[in-house]
């Protein structure tokens, strides 16, 4: 589908303009510049901007058929032009997304959000003590986000203050991400930095003496520095692919190097595929008074394993939950994804079934995302999925089979090049989310990522301005640098923690 745009010169508006494109359109090119050729749609944009900005859009088919839209904003007082220009942007996309869906006849019910984190909108609301009816009419006119989508987002806000009821007030504490990057074989879906664990153990020792100089060292300035940790995630890849010897030392080096571990509000492991779960592994869980892990079944159905890459059964599955709640394990969570290849209505209905034998504390689900650099994405022709109209069935069926099991949801991202435009939320029992999840998703704190591939991101405590910082994805270029990279975090944290106005308090 090639979509010819008239009217529009700034490169700036090639991104938003294609990621809208995309979710009306397999296949999309956004072309700002007329070569002459022969083109699918093509839209006519006026665009004026003084005090205001006033948009029109005129769409044409190749059947000749014609579509208009108009928006007008008002344009903010400010010097800064970033800002000027996403009020242009978002009457942009707008008029634009109104064209599409009158074009296509498909409703989009984010409207023309794209991001990942649409709550951090309602969010900011809260905070300036918006009243919900004013900020609910504010997101449905600013962005076209339908009425069933802000019911979404509203109920997991409130069930997110809820649990951390001093949410907007933990900027002065930090969360810890450890990333551990292996795992048994790497899934066709994924992009995370996962390397096959077998034959590696000289890097794995290279990286675990890199990841606990990262642990002591940061330890040590949070201590210095009287910084509280609030929730500690370790992730990957499989954290529970290294020994149950490695996993004891890794733990060890938490209680000794970070502070006031005892009173941490919350230490999660992803134990996500089941083949690394052991007794001795458990054991280790439970000797450092960790209960919080992930074991993610994906799917029931072992073709589908077989096809993504995941090398278990689902008996597997279903055996390494029993052992791991006999063995202690009191909050444990699920992944299941919405669209593996092969799989439609009857084989997600399966797999809630089968979830439904188990009834984990929290579910979270995943709409399949073809992510640019996995291997389903390389090789799309090889994997069948549903079509838009039986992934949104899907998730309409996780929306009433949580519902029926006294689940709710209290978080919820979106990616790019998601299947059907729809989103990723989890779900839980009372009393057993993941704090860590708030915290990654609404961004009201620092996360410190430590580790191989482990992104930080820096919050100020005064202005929420974010600064990203991420370790290397690889092993080896880790384990050569994990020294400088250390040092380059702390100067940041120095930089936001340890201004006058924070020390004197």
């Amino acid at each position: 589908m090639q979509i010819l745009i008239k009217g529009l010169q700034d490169e700036r508006f090639h991104r938003p303009l294609r990621l809208i494109a995309n979710l009306f359109f397999e296949e999309s090119e956004v072309i700002l510049t007329d070569n002459g050729d022969c083109y699918d749609i093509t839209v006519d944009f006026t665009l004026e901007i003084s005090e205001k900005v006033k948009v029109e859009a005129s769409l044409t088919d190749e059947e000749g058929n014609i579509f208009k839209a108009n928006a007008e904003k008002i344009l903010p007082i400010t010097e800064i032009e970033k800002e000027s220009f996403k009020v242009v942007k978002n009457a942009v996309s707008y008029v634009y997304l109104t064209v599409l869906q009158e074009k296509t006849g498909m409703i989009q019910k984010w409207g023309f959000l794209t991001g990942i984190r649409p709550t951090k909108l309602l969010h900011k609301y809260m905070q300036q003590g918006v009243p919900k009816e004013i900020a609910h009419k504010q997101l449905k006119e600013d962005y076209l986000i339908t009425d069933e989508k802000i019911d979404l987002m509203q109920r997991i806000v409130d069930r997110q203050l809820a649990v951390v009821p001093d949410l907007y007030e933990l900027g002065k504490e930090v969360s810890i991400y450890i990333g551990i990057p292996f795992c048994p074989t790497k899934c066709a879906y994924c992009t995370f930095p996962a390397y096959a664990i077998n034959g590696r153990q000289g890097s794995v020792d290279s990286f675990l003496g890199g990841l606990h100089f990262e642990m002591k060292k940061i330890g040590e300035w949070l201590k210095k520095n009287n910084v509280k940790i609030t929730t500690v995630y370790y992730g990957g890849g499989t954290p529970t692919s290294i020994t149950a010897e490695e996993m004891d030392m890794l733990y060890e080096e938490m209680y000794a190097s970070f502070p006031d571990v005892e009173n941490i509000r919350e230490v999660t492991v992803e134990a996500g595929r089941p083949d690394t779960i052991t007794p001795e592994k458990l054991d280790v869980l439970k000797k450092w008074n960790i209960d919080r892990i992930s074991i993610n079944p994906q799917s029931y159905i072992q073709e589908t394993l077989k096809a993504i890459g995941r090398h278990h059964t689902v008996e597997e599955t279903i055996n390494k939950y029993h052992l791991a709640r006999s063995m202690g394990m009191n909050n444990i969570n699920m992944d299941l994804i919405i669209g593996l290849p092969g799989e439609g209505v009857p084989e997600f209905t399966y797999t809630l079934n089968e979830t439904e034998k188990l009834m984990p504390e929290s579910l979270t689900v995943h709409t399949l995302s073809f992510k640019r650099a996995s291997e389903m994405t390389k090789n799309k022709e090889k994997y069948k999925v549903a079509s838009r109209t039986e992934i949104e069935d899907m998730m309409s069926l996780a929306e009433q089979w949580t519902k029926d099991h006294d689940y709710s949801p209290y978080y919820l991202y979106r990616q790019k090049n998601i299947l059907g435009n729809l989103e990723n939320v989890g779900y839980s029992l009372p009393n057993q989310e993941s704090i860590y999840n708030i915290m990654i998703m609404e961004e009201q704190q620092t996360i410190i990522g430590l580790g191989c591939g482990a992104a930080s991101k820096f919050v100020d405590p005064e202005t929420g301005k974010i600064t990203h910082f991420a370790n290397p994805k690889d092993p080896k270029s880790y384990n050569d640098g994990f020294e400088a990279y250390t040092e380059d975090k702390i100067k940041i944290l120095n930089e936001l923690f340890t201004k006058e106005k924070l020390v004197k308090e």
